[in-house]
């Protein structure tokens, strides 16, 4: 965004927060009934905003600025306090208030300086939550959605870089879920259900780091359930794209103490992946 976007109106917090303190604020504090709000201008009350963003006080300023919006609502400044509301709410970790106030200036100004930024909050509202691996992945999912909308509609914005990384950390993540899981019905011989997992991981995360591991454990998991065809597709698979990974070792491990080698044998769903993703035949 341009100079005189959101970045540096931030930046001038500190200088505003000095010129505050040194000549006295001139605002009560929220809650405080001898003098209304009303009696202060839109200005007034978000340079008080600003002033109790720079001191750390997220949910105070936030407040202040949800008081321009509501006193002033048709006002530059009102605008102007929806944004640094959303970023307010999101540095007092108040997601579901900074998600709202980020979507009603992506909704009424979609085409501001400031309404990537508001995108990216509203994703970051999801993303800053995305708990660990094996808990419910819902808002990953929601996370990848509110990313690519940066991506998609902003992406000349000093956003989309971060946003693109971002999705792809988020993506990461669902993937790994799948392993988790994966790894759990191997480790009890629930080979079908483990080959469930392994196989969305191949085919729908294919670009994340997981995939390797990934199709070694399909080489365990068909080995185990006497299928040496699909174990060695998959290890064929793995030994064109990953040979000098660990898991490629141990494949070709598992495979030739059987007296087997990688290979792409027989018409299975591996198969397909190997036509298509390394001979470039999708029919």
């Amino acid at each position: 965004m341009t100079g005189g976007g959101f970045g540096s109106r931030l930046a001038s917090a500190a200088l505003l927060a000095l010129l505050l303190s040194s000549c006295g604020d001139g605002l009560p504090e929220i809650g405080d009934t001898n003098v209304p709000m009303e009696s202060f201008t839109a200005q007034q009350i978000f340079e008080r905003g600003e002033f109790e963003l720079d001191r750390g006080r997220f949910e105070d300023s936030a407040e202040y600025f949800s008081e321009v919006e509501r006193l002033y609502p048709y006002s530059e400044w009102a605008k102007r306090a929806l944004i640094m509301n959303a970023f307010a709410q999101h540095r007092a970790q108040n997601y579901d208030e900074s998600r709202a106030a980020a979507q009603r200036y992506v909704d009424f100004y979609p085409t501001d300086e400031d309404a990537a930024y508001a995108q990216y909050l509203l994703a970051l509202s999801y993303y800053d939550q995305i708990d660990e691996i094996g808990r419910d992945q819902g808002l990953t999912f929601q996370a990848l959605q509110a990313l690519r909308a940066v991506i998609e509609r902003y992406p000349d914005s000093e956003y989309a870089r971060s946003a693109i990384l971002k999705f792809d950390l988020a993506f990461d993540h669902l993937a790994a879920k799948e392993m988790e899981v994966g790894r759990y019905y191997l480790r009890r011989d629930h080979f079908s259900a483990a080959i469930n997992r392994f196989r969305i991981v191949v085919e729908e995360f294919q670009t994340t780091s997981h995939t390797p591991e990934a199709l070694h454990r399909l080489v365990e998991a068909y080995l185990s359930l006497g299928l040496t065809d699909e174990a060695q597709t998959a290890a064929a698979i793995l030994g064109y794209n990953f040979q000098s990974s660990e898991w490629y070792a141990e494949s070709y491990h598992l495979l030739t103490g059987r007296g087997l080698e990688p290979e792409v044998r027989g018409d299975n769903w591996l198969a397909a992946v190997y036509r298509q993703t390394i001979q470039g035949k999708w029919l």
